[in-house]
């Protein structure tokens, strides 16, 4: 029987995904031609693998697909993608776990080591998530990458906002930091597990330098800073930002920390760290020697040309052993960039979390993407950058009213609600309401204080 650290097989994990100015002598400078070698290598073990999934078999076997008819990437279009939803209705069928994860449940110690987790149930019930010692391994090395790509260091004290419990965020923050790189790590996790107030004594008394979560509490913790005598950038030396920004506003972020360095970096529960902005902030760099991601359309998931927008769609080339994933959906919007990286790196560089496609709203044939809504609002003085959108049927019309807080005098001021009203519709291109309300005012409808992702958008058109 081998143990976890047997599987993860730290020699072959060192040598296959190396970190810091390992991964920039070494993959990072890899040509074209001899990336496109090293995925190949790696698509054709994950797809003997995932062959002997159930899952994959009915899924590829009623679009006709056999074994042997995908030869390589070049093919790979022909296989149909996934999404959560598919991993759900396996759930349905084969309570608890679904048929994706390719384990025997009953094989005991001859069965793989695995990590179990679930997704925080955003956008409904919570999915399982299952990782074997070695993808589970090369997850955490390639978000170490991605810190110390972005100028982590080894003096630095990491305070994490990501959360624990079921879900995979804060886990997998902590493995990847502390086993990686010689950071110190504060695990304070969301605000329901450290009181927000909490979190920022913490961050004064033990010297934070580097700050990781997402943007909405990100930004929520330095109000509260603010609101007990905490003044960052003077009493909390924060120096970067690590997290999932979306379209939020870095001038603003960057100022309401005292005007640190912020950095985006994307991926998902199932597949670990995707894409990561680097030192020179122009797009997201995608682990390419990890990932083959393709940009699709939404509906008719044909693979869209590098600067056309659609849904990633993401194959990890290092799971060949539990959960393998071919063409996974992710239905998060964005786009390849077409422009040479001014690093030299041959990674190729997506523009970052654009919204989600099933999560979009159509009005009067506008597309308008609801966690893209504080990026705008970002713009008035008077807005706090917090906000939840409504859509509702009104007659025949769909109607969405963002309801957003504001500064407290702000509350009742007809002209700040007229120029957000007047914001929302140059930069969305559509007429939506407004409702002003003060800080905290919207904080039992997102969860932010419960939640990794708050909910920004409450749709009572279905219901």
């Amino acid at each position: 029987m081998s143990d976890y650290f047997d599987e993860a097989d730290p020699v072959r994990l060192r040598g296959d995904y190396p970190v810091g100015e390992a991964f920039l002598n070494g993959p990072a400078k890899l040509s074209r031609d001899a990336l496109r070698d090293l995925q190949e290598r790696r698509f054709r073990a994950v797809m003997e693998r995932a062959w002997q999934v159930p899952f994959y078999r009915r899924h590829w076997g009623a679009k006709g697909i056999e074994p042997g008819d995908i030869e390589g990437l070049d093919d790979i279009a022909e296989l149909p993608p996934f999404s959560k939803s598919d991993l759900m209705r396996s759930v349905e069928a084969h309570p608890p776990f679904g048929d994706y994860h390719g384990l025997d449940m009953t094989a005991g110690a001859d069965r793989h080591n695995v990590v179990f987790h679930t997704t925080s149930g955003t956008t409904g019930t919570p999915q399982p998530l299952f990782f074997g010692a070695w993808d589970r391994e090369v997850q955490n090395r390639l978000l170490a990458r991605a810190y110390l790509f972005q100028g982590l260091r080894p003096d630095d004290v990491v305070h994490s906002v990501y959360g624990f419990g079921m879900v995979n965020g804060g886990h997998y923050v902590r493995e990847a930091v502390l086993r990686y790189t010689k950071a110190l790590f504060l695990s304070a996790g969301t605000g329901l597990e450290t009181r927000s107030a909490q979190q920022v004594a913490l961050m004064r008394l033990f010297g934070v330098t580097v700050l990781v979560g997402f943007a909405d509490y990100i930004k929520k913790l330095a109000e509260v800073a603010r609101e007990n005598g905490i003044e960052p950038g003077r009493d909390i030396p924060l120096r970067m930002i690590s997290g999932h920004l979306g379209q939020e506003s870095r001038a603003t972020m960057s100022e309401t920390w005292g005007g640190v360095g912020i950095y985006d970096w994307y991926g998902v529960g199932d597949t670990g760290t995707i894409a990561v902005e680097g030192p020179d902030q122009d797009g997201l760099y995608v682990w390419e020697d990890a990932h083959y991601l393709e940009v699709i359309h939404p509906d008719s998931h044909a693979v869209l040309a590098d600067g056309e927008t659609g849904n990633m769609c993401d194959t990890v080339l290092f799971k060949d052993t539990v959960y393998p994933i071919v063409r996974f959906n992710t239905n998060d919007v964005s786009a390849v960039l077409t422009t040479p990286s001014s690093l030299g790196l041959g990674f190729r560089r997506i523009a970052g979390f654009q919204g989600r496609s099933d999560n979009m709203v159509k009005l009067r044939g506008i597309n308008i993407y609801p966690t893209s809504i504080g990026a705008h609002l970002d713009a008035h003085p008077a807005a706090t950058g917090e906000y939840v959108c409504r859509v509702a049927r009104d007659g025949n019309r769909d109607e969405m009213t963002v309801v957003a807080e504001v500064t407290q005098d702000a509350v009742g001021d007809d002209g700040v609600r007229a120029d957000l009203s007047a914001l929302l519709r140059q930069r969305l291109g559509i007429e939506v309401g407004v409702e002003l309300v003060g800080p905290g005012g919207t904080a039992a409808l997102t969860q932010i204080e419960q939640r990794q992702k708050p909910i920004r958008l409450i749709d009572t058109r279905f219901t």
